[in-house]
This record gives C-alpha cells, sequence and structure tokens, in this order.
C-alpha cells in the first residue's frame, strides 16, 4: 500500500511533526489585554484535533509598542501560565504548537505610547499612522535595532516557557521586519539598506539573537513574503537572496506567503478583500475612509485560484535545500500533492482550518476538497466579539473570547 507523502512525519530542527500540515499564523482576534483567551485556546484545540501536525498562534507581539491594535496577543511573564492552557491543549491532540512573534514597526493602529513618530527601516509618511494622528515614521537608530533584536530573543524564550515547541518570526506583510526587507520600504543608506545583504542585516540579527536563545530546544521558522505585488516591492531574485541567506543562518524552515498590509493586501489572500464587510466592523471612520481608497486600489478581476504562489514559491524551492512550507490557497488534496510534488515539505493552511477544523482528518479519510470558498469574509470578522470565524457557519458565542485562558469567569 502506498503511503500518501502527506501524512507522514517531518523533522524540523529539534521537533518532529507527526504530519506535514501546518496551521498558518492568522490574526484570531481572540485576545484580552494582550492575554490569550478561552475561544483562543479551543480555536487551536479543534484544529489540533482535527489532525493538523502544528498549530500557529498569530502575532505575538514582542513589546507593548510592537502591537498593531491594542488587544493583540503581546509576550510578557504574565502571559506565559495562560499560554501553557493553549499549548496544553494541543499537546493533548497530539500536535504541535507554534507562536509567531514579531513587531508592527510603523504598521500599528496605536499611537505611540512615548508620544514618538513610530520607528521603521526609513522615515517619511505613515499612511496607517495618518489614521490616528501620527502620519509620519522615522528610521530606527542602530542601538534601536540590536534592543529590539534582543526583543524578539526574550520573547521566543518566553515562548518556550509557554510550552510552545516552535516560534515562527514574521517577516512578511508589512511588519517591522518587512519594512527592512523591502526596497520600498527600505531606503537607508548605512548597512542596514542597500541590496539584500544589507536590507536582510537586521531580520537576520534577530534570526540569529533567536536561535541562539531557543534554536536547541525549539524549531525556529521565518514567515517570509516571495511576491509583495506591489511596485517597488522585492523581486524574485532578491526572494531567493533572502532564502538563502536564511538558510546559511539556520533557520528550521521558511513559510512562504506573500503580499503587503498596506500596499497590496489582496494578495495575502489571491482574491479581493470583503471591503464592505471590512467598514462595517470598523468604527474608526478615518479607517473606513481608507478601506474606500483600498476598494479602488484592488485589481478588477483577481479571482482566486489555487496554489495562486505556486510560481514564485518554486523558484525558492529551486534555489536551496532548506525545508519550505507551501502557503496560498491550497483547498484541495490535489493540491497538497502538487505542493509536496513540486518539493515543498509541508502546506501551510488558513482558510481553510477557519472554515473547517476537522479538514486533515477528512482529508485523510478521503474528502477531495475543502469547502472554504475564498469569499475573505473571515477578515472582517477579527474585530468582532467573538473573533475570526468563517461565516458560513454563523457567529459564535462570544463568551468565550471575553475570559482569559485559565481564568475563572
Amino acid at each position: 500500500m502506498t503511503i500518501d507523502m502527506a501524512f507522514t512525519p517531518l523533522r524540523l530542527g529539534p521537533l518532529t511533526l507527526r504530519n506535514r500540515f501546518i496551521k498558518s499564523g492568522a490574526n484570531e482576534g481572540m485576545s484580552r489585554d494582550g492575554l490569550p483567551t478561552r475561544a483562543l485556546v479551543e480555536h487551536h484545540r479543534a484544529i489540533a484535533a482535527g489532525g493538523a501536525a502544528l498549530c500557529t498562534v498569530a502575532y505575538g507581539a514582542i513589546s507593548p509598542a510592537g502591537r498593531t491594535f491594542a488587544d493583540q496577543l503581546c509576550l510578557h511573564d504574565e502571559a506565559v501560565a495562560p499560554l501553557r492552557v493553549l499549548t496544553d491543549a494541543v499537546h493533548r491532540e497530539g500536535a504541535a504548537a507554534s507562536l509567531q512573534i514579531t513587531h508592527g514597526g510603523a504598521f500599528s493602529f496605536l499611537r505611540p505610547a512615548d508620544g514618538r513618530r513610530p520607528g521603521s527601516a526609513s522615515g517619511g509618511f505613515n499612511p496607517t499612522g495618518a489614521l490616528h494622528g501620527t502620519p509620519f515614521k522615522r528610521p530606527l537608530a542602530e542601538a534601536e535595532l540590536e534592543a529590539l533584536a534582543d526583543g524578539f530573543a526574550v520573547a521566543a524564550r518566553l515562548a518556550g516557557e509557554a510550552g510552545f515547541d516552535a516560534v515562527e518570526i514574521h517577516m512578511g506583510h508589512g511588519y517591522l521586519l518587512s519594512q527592512f526587507l523591502s526596497p520600498g520600504e527600505n531606503r537607508r543608506r548605512d548597512r542596514f539598506g542597500g541590496d539584500m545583504a544589507g536590507r536582510a542585516r537586521f531580520p537576520r540579527l534577530v534570526l540569529q539573537r533567536v536561535l541562539d536563545a531557543v534554536g536547541g530546544r525549539m524549531a525556529v521558522l521565518c514567515k517570509i513574503g516571495v511576491f509583495e505585488g506591489y511596485r517597488g516591492g522585492n523581486g524574485i531574485a532578491d526572494v531567493v537572496a533572502l532564502a538563502r541567506l536564511l538558510e546559511g543562518d539556520g533557520a528550521h524552515l521558511l513559510v512562504l506567503s506573500g503580499g503587503m498590509n498596506v500596499q497590496a493586501p489582496w494578495w495575502i489572500f489571491g482574491s479581493k478583500m470583503p471591503v464592505a464587510e471590512m467598514k462595517a466592523a470598523e468604527p474608526n471612520r478615518l479607517a473606513r475612509l481608507a478601506l474606500s481608497a483600498l476598494a479602488l486600489m484592488q485589481p478588477r478581476r483577481l479571482d482566486f485560484r489555487e496554489l495562486y504562489f505556486r510560481e514564485p514559491s518554486r523558484a525558492v524551492r529551486a534555489a536551496t535545500r532548506l525545508p519550505l512550507g507551501y502557503l496560498g490557497g491550497v483547498t484541495s488534496m490535489a493540491g497538497v500533492r502538487t505542493a509536496l510534488a513540486d518539493g515543498f515539505d509541508a502546506v501551510v493552511l488558513g482558510r481553510a482550518l477557519l472554515h473547517d477544523p476537522d479538514l486533515v482528518r477528512r482529508f485523510q479519510a478521503g474528502l477531495p476538497s475543502s469547502g472554504c470558498t475564498a469569499c475573505n469574509r473571515c477578515v472582517a470578522t477579527m474585530h468582532t466579539p467573538a473573533g475570526t470565524h468563517c461565516v458560513l457557519h454563523g457567529t459564535p458565542d462570544a463568551a468565550p473570547n471575553r475570559i482569559v485562558a485559565g481564568r475563572n469567569g
């Protein structure tokens, strides 16, 4: 009998996964005061019970200043115990747990607490900051970069204390590390700018600090963009150069994604954003105006197709031996097998697992494809009381999303 490769183990540094399916890090909207809620625990427990090998908890800010919105998960000592509730729940279902660690840089909907302009690779106009009264950003000084790299290492150690088996350093989608990597964002003339070797210097410093802190005990993953989707963004030669640098630095797996939160958010999903629903869920008047502008910026035709990042991801696959996780519109077992036949080591799923947490087990039992329609209306639910959910199944009970994990309520 032929064994389907999708259901064979995968070794990532010190971690062995039970199969090749990874739940992607996608903002859940299930934290309160920076701490995980019961809803977040159940969200990932259900996906683990459904057969996924690695559940990625999205966007763990390395500091309060690294958050993009107020209730976002934030890494500090108080977060360890409730996060342990989550990792214990995932482990009881036989899966491993990963925590995405990151910093928003200039991409944040919060006014900086110190009153300064938000820090980024370069200065200039900051569209996101303009929504809350800080329309300009400033270039971070080298001493600040050193402190931020140490902050990523501290966050990784806290993740280990909370029981996580892996951390995923977010280097894509327009967050701080991506602001350094993308030539459209990074106009520095010091050693942290210029060609990809210079632009990658700070993200690589972060990776090295995290590997030094936890690399022998935890898998260390990096999420990068293979297609940024805007004029001035990285080309495939840049992405290949980055992948080779991260391979040389000792990353255990690259998760290949794409799109940018500000310049081209539709490419993150490979289809149009649900602007009307997002406006309805947005209380900020300026943000609603920005969403109206977003509707005009979107490509007129952008129809979802399975494996929409396949071509640039295959170029990365051809250039490195480093384990790679393919992310981008896998909705069927045929798509899973295509990605693995292309040489990718794992398949990373987001919306499909939000639609059906049991999808991996159903795939193994013979289900040919997911029922996810790629409508992207789940994106608009992120800031609703219940958190992110598939609208095709109705609105879940919001009560578990009001109680911090491990607390009585």
